[in-house]
């Protein structure tokens, strides 16, 4: 596995649960288009897979 993803917002988040956006938030996303690095970990990871049509996702050595 990647030491860091980068994980950029590709959909907006309006009109999505509540659940969604927290996740979004939690992992630094407010605005589409914006990219975060974040740790390659287990809890990231299933950030990820909980709003894996928002986001997409690139590892980085």
């Amino acid at each position: 596995m990647a030491k860091h993803l980068e994980i950029t917002l590709v959909k907006s988040m309006i009109g999505r649960p509540k659940a969604h956006r927290k996740v979004l938030f939690g992992m630094g996303l407010k605005k589409r288009e914006k990219t975060v690095i974040l740790q390659d970990t287990p809890a990231i990871r299933g950030m990820i897979d909980k709003v894996a049509h928002l986001v997409k996702v690139k590892e980085k050595a």
